[in-house]
């Protein structure tokens, strides 16, 4: 009756064929299962036929059906071991320079201005590197020298090597943009508790499988075995032996029992350790958040303490505060801070309103402010380099000052000035006596002290006074030296004072800006072209944004602001200037400008003298960046009125007013461009039209040209000119550009004359 009890049962159970394997790495189980759902098996044993009458026994581990496919379920593998990975430090090369070189080959039958010339030619080289060392210290170096057959374009050659603290903060605050958790301090921990998480992970999701897996099954499969079979097993069970690894034999129902403890044993304490894990898990994951979240802000930190510091001062013991690594705060970093500027060669002194404001030297000058003020420089004067154009000889010059001082530049401080040097006084042919007979003493010397008060972070107030030596006629009069006159206290005339102030409403947005300054007649310094005359100046300015900052309005008054190397040595004016300017932008709207403000124009009265003619111009301008069926477009338009007379210039179109309109479209590789363009005043008009076209070939060839067409009504004439230009870029060489065009400038009788240009240019940018 066993027989056909145990036949019953595999008839029950005929699907089911089952192979198991031991190895070392833990015990693999396949099956194959029909789409019934979830039945459970016995989890002890299976008895399988081998003939008629006979039975094989066969161990099994317990598991569930599921699939109607075999599938391998590893039960166990071994762990590796957590090990931290290595990091291999970038190699940093000792020096990394970027930047360009260029040539420019100029050519122009007639000169553009008022004057005549023809044939000229000019050759340009010019270079500009940006150079840092060890990936931290920046410099910069440029030079450029210009050779030509001009009367009036001088020749220049000028070279510079400078550093500025500005471009250290620039290479901090890109560091600190590409700064993440990998290159600080707490690395190491961080990667530690990433790989810990990673761990607890995989051990989690493994006890999560054996779970859901044939162990985790085994209380329901025993409670569907009792449900199944009942006191038939167990009879079944008491009955049905198998034979040990001795050979002994050994009742079922023990070694079943014995294994459902063991697995539940196994069940309840990889529970146990599953639950563990998790709130491990938990605790690791919400130390890592925060540290994650610390560090971040700590980089947050570092980006507005770089942008948002007031003085190089706060800015440097706000990043030591912050015990940065070396990667982001190189050493020495407090002192290449307080180093303002350093510059060799030509570089620009723009130190103080009375003393050397904008001055161009070849030479050497400094600035170092860590809380304290130092500064100097020393070199060779060339006022020229505001307008080159000038082709003219001048007294050599040269600068020596230094000041000192306390406090930030930025903020409340006390500067003492001092300079001595050379320098050309234009009103050398005037003496006691009306004539001179001697070579006049161009020495200056002077000494000021300025101050700055910041009352709060939007408004502050600078003051100056300074006195100097006396012209060389008034020191000849006199009988006084150059010192001696400067500290002279007898007479007053050789002394200036200066007062500025700047101011910001946050509420409005509002910036006002003034300045007033008075210099007595036998005041000098560098700053001022111009003696003989006591003259006063002043200036006011404000900004105001409006409309949420779409538009933006200017507007200054100024009274003998506007200084000139080509003004009379007794020049004062008393002529009052305005200007206003407003620029509109709205997103997906025209930018429109249109502005009301002074212009100047040089004319030449002889070999040796010139004057600056100064008159009003009112300029607009709307332009407007749009798609059209898909083609991007650009459109221009533009207009300048000319508020001059025939009389105060030699300019053609005097008094005229101009306009232009010019359209481009941008159809893939080509680029079409064209306009209008007029031009009249009470005597002429001349009208004007162009187009061209641009295609770019390949990424290295591009080729262009177009027409142009002029008509004037004076003379009823009509010209036409044309354009040309190619530009070729060859890898690891360079770009070469060229360009032909023949268009019309202005001429005697009011009338237009051919000119011809044409250039050639090589750029290399590494």
């Amino acid at each position: 009756m066993l027989f056909f009890l145990v036949c019953s049962l595999l008839t029950m159970n005929n699907s089911l064929i089952a192979q198991t394997s031991s190895k070392d790495t833990g015990i693999i189980v396949y099956g194959s299962h029909r789409d019934e759902g979830p039945e459970m098996i016995d989890s002890t044993y299976f008895i399988t036929r081998t003939g008629c009458k006979s039975m094989l026994v066969v161990p099994i581990p317990p598991y569930p059906k599921h699939y109607d496919s075999v599938r391998a379920l590893v039960i166990h593998q071994p762990t590796k071991p957590v090990t931290l990975p290595v990091i291999t430090p970038q190699h940093k090369p000792f020096l990394v320079v970027h930047g360009n070189v260029m040539y420019d080959f100029y050519y122009q039958s007639n000169a553009d201005t008022p004057y005549l010339e023809k044939e000229i030619y000019q050759h340009t080289v010019q270079t500009s590197l940006e150079v840092t060392v060890r990936d931290r210290y920046p410099v910069r170096v440029a030079f450029t020298t210009m050779r030509g057959n001009s009367y009036l374009f001088r020749d220049l050659t000028g070279a510079n090597m400078q550093y500025t603290n500005r471009d250290f903060k620039n290479i901090l605050l890109q560091n600190a943009q590409q700064w993440d958790a990998g290159q600080l301090k707490q690395w190491k921990e961080l990667e530690e508790l990433k790989l810990r998480i990673a761990a607890r992970l995989k051990e989690i999701n493994r006890l999560k499988s054996w779970k859901s897996g044939p162990s985790a099954l085994q209380q329901l499969i025993e409670e569907r075995e009792k449900k199944l079979y009942g006191k038939i097993k167990d009879s079944a069970s008491l009955h049905t032996t198998v034979p040990d690894s001795l050979g002994r034999l050994t009742a079922l129902k023990d070694k079943a029992d014995s294994l459902s403890r063991k697995v539940k044993d196994t069940y309840d304490a990889n529970a146990a350790r599953l639950d563990s894990l998790q709130k491990e898990l938990a605790h690791w994951e919400a130390l890592y958040n925060e540290k994650r979240q610390l560090l971040g802000a700590r980089k947050q930190q570092l980006m507005d303490v770089l942008r948002k510091s007031r003085n190089n001062k706060e800015l440097a013991d706000s990043l030591e505060a912050m015990h940065l690594p070396d990667s982001v705060l190189p050493r020495g970093f407090r002192t290449l801070l307080a180093v303002r500027s350093v510059g060799i060669g030509r570089t620009l002194v723009d130190y103080s309103e009375l003393t050397a404001k904008n001055i161009s030297i070849t030479g050497v000058q400094a600035e170092y402010n860590p809380s304290y003020y130092v500064a100097f420089a020393t070199g060779a004067v060339d006022y020229r380099f505001r307008d080159f154009v000038v082709n003219d000889n001048r007294v050599r010059q040269y600068l020596n000052m230094v000041r000192v001082g306390t406090g930030m530049k930025e903020g409340n401080n006390v500067i003492l000035s001092f300079y001595t040097g050379k320098k050309q006084v234009y009103n050398f042919n005037t003496s006691a006596g009306g004539a001179t007979t001697e070579a006049p003493d161009y020495k200056i010397m002077g000494v000021s002290l300025e101050g700055r008060w910041q009352i709060n972070k939007n408004n502050y107030i600078i003051g100056e006074a300074a006195k100097s030596s006396m012209p060389y006629y008034k020191r000849t009069d006199h009988g006084q030296g150059l010192g001696a006159s400067m500290v002279s206290m007898s007479d007053h005339s050789n002394e200036a004072f200066a007062v500025s102030a700047v101011s910001f409403v946050p509420l409005t947005g509002t910036r006002f800006s003034g300045m007033f300054k008075r210099m007595g007649a036998n005041f000098q310094s560098f700053s001022l072209y111009a003696t003989g005359s006591a003259q006063s100046a002043w200036m006011i300015k404000a900004d105001q944004p409006l409309f949420k900052q779409q538009l933006t309005l200017t507007w200054s008054i100024r009274q003998n602001v506007y200084t000139s190397v080509f003004e009379n040595a007794s020049y004062r004016s008393n002529t009052v200037f305005k200007s206003i300017q407003a620029t509109f932008r709205r997103k997906k709207w025209p930018v429109v400008s249109l502005g009301y403000f002074p212009s100047s124009q040089l004319m030449k009265l002889s070999d040796d003298k010139y004057i600056e003619n100064l008159f009003y111009t009112l300029a607009g301008t709307a332009s407007y960046f749009y798609e059209y069926r898909g083609i991007s477009m650009n459109t221009i338009f533009s207009g300048t009125r000319f508020y001059n007379h025939q009389t105060d210039s030699g300019f053609v179109y005097f008094n005229s007013t101009n306009l232009l309109l010019n359209q481009t479209v941008f159809l893939g590789k080509f680029t079409v461009n064209g306009g209008l363009s007029s031009a009249t005043n009470q005597d002429y008009a001349v009208y004007g039209a162009d187009g061209s076209l641009q295609y770019r070939v390949s990424s290295w060839l591009e080729l262009g040209g177009g027409l142009k067409y002029n008509y004037q009504t004076t003379y009823h004439l009509q010209q036409t000119g044309y354009t040309a230009n190619a530009k070729v870029n060859i890898p690891k060489i360079g770009e070469i550009a060229l360009m032909g065009d023949k268009g019309f400038v202005p001429g005697v009788n009011k009338q237009l004359v051919p000119n011809k240009t044409g250039r050639l240019t090589y750029t290399k940018i590494f």
